[in-house]
C-alpha cells in the first residue's frame, strides 16, 4: 500500500469550531453515540481537531491490528488518560510506558497465565457460592433484585478472595465500600478526561474522590503490611529453628509459599536482578489486579444477565448445558472448557456490551504509517471497539444477541482479526483477560444452576453508559426465579 502525507485537512471529520470544543461537550454528552456518529458520516477514518490536538479515529479492523501491532512502537499512551489513571493506580504496568512498561509486563505475565489463573478457580467458586448464599437467604419465592448491585459486590468478594485470600463476616461492609470508591473513582475519572488539567485532590469538590482513594489505599496498603509481618515472623521462626531463609534469589514467576492468592504470587515475584517488588510497587500492580479485575467482570456480568433475561432460548440452552456438566456440584476449572454454548453467549456479551468500550487512545511518538496515510508524531490515535464491534460489515444483524454467529459452523461470515477486541490488541493487550474469562464463566454458570433469570414487567430496557466501564444508566433490576 502506497502512503502519502495526512493533511488533517485532507481526512474527513467534522470542521474545526471553537478549537473542537463542539466536539469535546459531544463527547462528554455521549462519547459511543458520538463516536457511531463520525463512522457513519465520515468513514473508516476520521478526523478531528480537538483543543489543539490532531485527532484521527481509526474504525476498520485492518486499521486496528495496523495501529495496535505494527505501529506499536511508535506510539504511547495518551497522555492525559495515563496521568488520570496514575492517580489511583500509581506506576503500576497499565500506566508505565516504554523499558519500565516492558520489565513489568515481563514480570507479571507468568502470573496471569492459564495454568496460574487454574489455581485461582478454588477461591473464585469460594467467594461466589458465598455471595449468592445472600441471595437464597430471600427464600424460594421469585425475587425482583438490583442485578447490576448483585454482580458487583459478588465479583468484588471475588476479587478480594483471589487477591487477600478475605474471609470473615466483616467482609460484607468491604465489599459494599471498595464497591462504592470503584464506581466512584470511574465517574470521576471519566470526567476528568475531558479537561486539560485536573484540580487538586484538596479541592472542595473533589471529597469523593479522596475519599474513595483514601479507602482503597488503606483495604490494599493494609493487607500488604499484614503479609509482610507474616512472612517476618516466619523468617523469625525459621531462623530461630535452625532452618535456612528463602532463596532472595528465586526465580520469577514461582509461587508463594505462604498463600495461592496473587497478593502471594505478586509477593514472590523477582525481576532479573532477584529482588521482589517494594511495598510501593505492591501496592500499585494490587491496585490495578482490583480496579480492573472486579469492574471489568462486574459490568460483563450485568450485561449477560440482561441479555439472559431478555432471551429465554439462549437460556434455556446455557441452564441444560450447565446441568449436564454441572449438575449440582460447584465448577473446577476442567468445566470451563465443557460449556461452550455458555462461552459462546459470553463472547457475544463481550461483543455488544464491552466493559471497555472506549477509550483506545494512544498518542505518536513517531511518523507513523496507518492506513495508508503518514502520520506526524504527537497526533492522536483513536479505537472505539463500540463501533468495531457493532458494525454491519463483519457481524450480521450487529444490534442482535446472537451466540450463535461465533461458532465457525454456523454459516455465519468470518469475523475479521481486529473486529472482536474486548480486552484490546497487540503486546498491551489485557494481561487479566483469561482471568476475566475464567470468572465470569464460572460465576455465570453457578447463577443459572440456582436461579432462571427473568425481565421485571414494565421495567425499561437498560441504556449503557460509559463511565471508563460500560454500565446501565440506572440501576438493572431482574427478577430471580428459584430453580
Amino acid at each position: 500500500m502506497s502512503h502519502v502525507l495526512a493533511f488533517p485537512g485532507s481526512i474527513p471529520g467534522p470542521r474545526p469550531r471553537w478549537a473542537g470544543l463542539p466536539e469535546v461537550l459531544s463527547m462528554r454528552r455521549d462519547y459511543l453515540g458520538h463516536m457511531q456518529r463520525l463512522q457513519q458520516r465520515y468513514g473508516d477514518v476520521v478526523h478531528q481537531r480537538l483543543l489543539g490536538l490532531d485527532d484521527i479515529n481509526f474504525f476498520h479492523p485492518e486499521q486496528v491490528r495496523e495501529l495496535l501491532i505494527a505501529a506499536h512502537d511508535g506510539m504511547i499512551r495518551w497522555e492525559r488518560a495515563t496521568r488520570v489513571f496514575a492517580d489511583a493506580h500509581g506506576q503500576s504496568v497499565l500506566v508505565a510506558e516504554g523499558p519500565a512498561w516492558q520489565r513489568q509486563r515481563k514480570l507479571l505475565q507468568p502470573g496471569f497465565s492459564p495454568h496460574r489463573v487454574q489455581g485461582f478457580v478454588p477461591l473464585m467458586v469460594e467467594a461466589s457460592e458465598r455471595a449468592l448464599g445472600r441471595v437464597a437467604v430471600m427464600g424460594r419465592q421469585p425475587v425482583d433484585v438490583d442485578f447490576e448491585q448483585l454482580m458487583t459486590l459478588l465479583t468484588m468478594d471475588v476479587i478480594l478472595q483471589t487477591l487477600f485470600s478475605t474471609t470473615g463476616v466483616s467482609s460484607d461492609e468491604v465489599s459494599s465500600e471498595a464497591a462504592w470508591a470503584v464506581h466512584e473513582l470511574g465517574r470521576v475519572a471519566m470526567g476528568e478526561m475531558y479537561v486539560p488539567v485536573s484540580a487538586p485532590l484538596w479541592a472542595p469538590w473533589k471529597s469523593g474522590k479522596r475519599r474513595a482513594l483514601k479507602a482503597l489505599d488503606q483495604l490494599i496498603r493494609g493487607h500488604v503490611a499484614q503479609r509482610r509481618a507474616a512472612e517476618a515472623a516466619r523468617d523469625a521462626a525459621d531462623d530461630t529453628d535452625g532452618h535456612a531463609p528463602e532463596d532472595a534469589a528465586g526465580s520469577a514467576g514461582s509461587g508463594s509459599s505462604s498463600s495461592s492468592d496473587l497478593l502471594g504470587l505478586l509477593m514472590s515475584l523477582r525481576g532479573e536482578d532477584g529482588r521482589r517488588l517494594g511495598d510501593t510497587a505492591l501496592r500499585d500492580e494490587c491496585m490495578t489486579a482490583f480496579l480492573a479485575g472486579h469492574e471489568t467482570s462486574a459490568a460483563a456480568l450485568t450485561w449477560w444477565g440482561w441479555c439472559m433475561a431478555a432471551h429465554p432460548d439462549a437460556q434455556r440452552r446455557a441452564v441444560e448445558e450447565v446441568d449436564e456438566v454441572l449438575g449440582d456440584r460447584p465448577p473446577a476449572a476442567a468445566d470451563l472448557t465443557r460449556m461452550p454454548w455458555l462461552s459462546l453467549c459470553i463472547k457475544e456479551v463481550l461483543r455488544l456490551y464491552p466493559p471497555a468500550p472506549a477509550l483506545f487512545s494512544r498518542q505518536a511518538t513517531a511518523e507513523l504509517d496507518i492506513a495508508g496515510l503518514k502520520l506526524k508524531p504527537g497526533t492522536m490515535l483513536r479505537i472505539t471497539p463500540w463501533v468495531l464491534q457493532r458494525d454491519a460489515r463483519w457481524y450480521e444483524e450487529p444490534e442482535a444477541f446472537r451466540p450463535e454467529r461465533f461458532d465457525p459452523g454456523c454459516g455465519h461470515a468470518e469475523i475479521p482479526r481486529g473486529a472482536w477486541m474486548p480486552f484490546g490488541a497487540g503486546p498491551r493487550v489485557c494481561l487479566g483477560s483469561h482471568f476475566a474469562l475464567s470468572e465470569i464463566t464460572l460465576v455465570a454458570a453457578m447463577v443459572l444452576q440456582r436461579h432462571r433469570l427473568a425481565l421485571v414487567p414494565g421495567d425499561a430496557p437498560p441504556e449503557p453508559v460509559l463511565n471508563i466501564t460500560l454500565r446501565p444508566r440506572t440501576p438493572l433490576r431482574l427478577r430471580l426465579l428459584p430453580r
